[in-house]
């Protein structure tokens, strides 16, 4: 499945039906009077976040979503049918935006939140609303109040208990794929990751969501490399977890460019809490990963970890130090076994 965080989409809601106007013709009935009925309501168009989704791909493939229009009211009172609602299912952390890609209309964050985004015409009154002792055969009727036609854009924002920082390179995937099913693209070569992944990590009982997301360089605030594009997907982290490789040469100056990376993103990303972990120690000794921790905290002004990916050396201590940082509302019990719901969830 390919990954897709932001499309554009055109919606357009139902047109109210016209009302009717008719009058009762039967034999044998002298005061027949109006009998025209009312339009039907027009479709609307919601927007609903599921689970079970991670990706708008959906989307690509059709961005046009037009309700039916409701059915024009007829004679004997008869009310036209209203046109069915659309209803359009986005994973959760979409954020849905006006067509200038500022304004948020709304932003979807728990399974169910549903927000309507353009309201169905209301249908038109038949002759028969017009009825009155001084109006007794009304020759008038409402035509159905025309459909709404929006242009939008939908942004998503994986929603993840933590995020992973770090340089090209830097072991993130590798982490990810050693503590999780996860099993995200790992090589030798920079930018193996090109978009975000989630995984389940369970330590001590419970689990949480890991977001690895494409490597940041210098310059990606001005658009190098993939820029800071995939950013997002971390705002709505409790913790940051910040990999430093350890071989790369100068790990004091790799941390520093992912710090100014992020403080030139903005929001509230680089106040977040953080935890700095020297990724790749077992192709170090002793006295040097105690070289590189030292000059680490020195430059971070906090305490650092160490750990490799690839050996499971220090992996479950950094889990552990992950879940003190995460609130408790967040972390989830495993489930030792299956509960049998009486209805079965959406599946997409």
């Amino acid at each position: 499945m390919k990954f897709l965080d932001l499309t554009k989409v055109y919606i357009r809601s139902g047109g109210g039906g016209g009302g009717c106007v008719s009058f009762r013709r039967e034999k044998f009935i002298e005061y027949g009077g109006p009998d025209g009925g009312d339009g039907g309501n027009g479709g609307s168009v919601y927007a609903e976040a599921v689970d079970g989704l991670n990706t708008l791909i959906d989307f690509r493939y059709q961005q046009h979503f037009f309700a039916k229009s409701g059915i024009p009211g007829m004679g004997s009172g008869r009310t036209g049918a209203s046109g069915d609602d659309i209803i359009l299912r986005v994973p959760l952390g979409t954020e849905i935006l006006d067509e200038d890609q500022e304004t948020v209309i709304a932003d979807l964050t728990e399974v169910g939140q549903r927000v309507l985004l353009a309201k169905g015409g209301n249908g038109g009154w038949g002759n028969l609303h017009f009825k009155s002792s001084t109006n007794q055969a009304p020759r008038r009727a409402n035509p159905g109040q025309e459909g709404v036609e929006r242009t939008l854009w939908l942004r998503l924002k994986l929603i993840a208990d933590v995020g992973l920082l770090g340089m090209p390179n830097a072991g993130k995937s590798t982490f990810l794929a050693a503590t999780s099913n996860a099993r995200p693209k790992i090589a030798d070569y920079p930018f193996t990751t090109l978009y975000p992944n989630l995984g389940v990590v369970g330590v001590d009982n419970v689990e949480f969501v890991v977001a690895d997301i494409p490597g940041l360089i210098e310059g990606a605030s001005e658009g190098r490399g993939l820029g800071d594009l995939f950013l997002g997907h971390v705002e709505r982290c409790a913790v940051l977890l910040h990999l430093v490789d350890g071989t790369s040469g100068d790990p004091a100056q790799d941390y520093q460019t992912i710090v100014n990376e992020v403080e030139a993103y903005g929001g509230f990303l680089a106040e977040k809490p953080r935890i700095t972990v020297l990724n790749k120690i077992d192709t170090m000794d002793a006295e040097e990963r105690a070289f590189l921790k030292e000059e680490l905290e020195t430059a971070t002004g906090h305490p650092v970890m160490l750990m490799s990916g690839a050996a499971q050396e220090g992996v479950t201590e950094v889990l552990r130090a992950l879940r003190t940082k995460i609130d408790d509302n967040r972390l989830r019990i495993k489930q030792e076994s299956e509960e049998q719901e009486e209805e079965a969830p959406w599946q997409p």
